[in-house]
């Protein structure tokens, strides 16, 4: 019996990084080009970031861009369905877990992730951000490198072609 090799903290952290620059970036892209310019005021953000590099952080503090709820919620939610849809397609990897070769398995059987586990993992998401990102954090103090939305969802990350046989 083969053992597995868990995905640890900074290689989930990297698949990450590249699942935001290969999946978000280009849907939030999309989506700001849907709402003509509603989603976000991005010539008010940097005439923001201009004043705070000019030393007026507090001019910059109090005029923050407007955003549109219903265009954030449409991002959010295609986000969400996207990165299911390459859950279930690629056996439990984004993109960018491909890339670095980790993948998300049944914390139990070592099988693919169902559609349960892919929702209960996405909104376990939220979980771990609004701890204070203590719910990611977690994994790099876990032996068996589980964040807190793995242990929600009862899912493990592990490196490719490592499940128990």
């Amino acid at each position: 019996m083969k053992e597995v090799r868990y995905a640890g903290f900074w290689v989930r952290f990297m698949a990450s990084f590249y699942d935001t620059l290969f999946l978000a970036v280009p849907i939030a892209i999309v989506i700001y080009f849907m709402s003509g310019g509603e989603w976000f005021d991005f010539s008010l953000y940097q005439q923001n970031l201009q004043a705070a590099m000019a030393g007026h952080a507090q001019e910059a503090l109090q005029n923050q861009p407007k955003m549109s709820m219903k265009w954030e919620l449409l991002f959010e939610v295609s986000v969400l369905l996207i990165t299911i849809v390459f859950w279930r397609k690629w056996r439990g990897a984004t993109p960018g877990k491909k890339f670095v070769h980790i993948k998300i398995v049944d914390a139990k059987t070592y099988k693919d992730i169902d559609n349960k586990q892919a929702v209960i993992r996405t909104i376990g998401y939220l979980a771990s951000t609004f701890a204070f990102m203590i719910g990611f954090l977690m994994v790099a103090f876990r032996k068996d490198k589980r964040g807190l939305h793995d242990l929600l969802a009862g899912t493990i990350v592990v490196y490719e072609n490592e499940e128990r046989i």
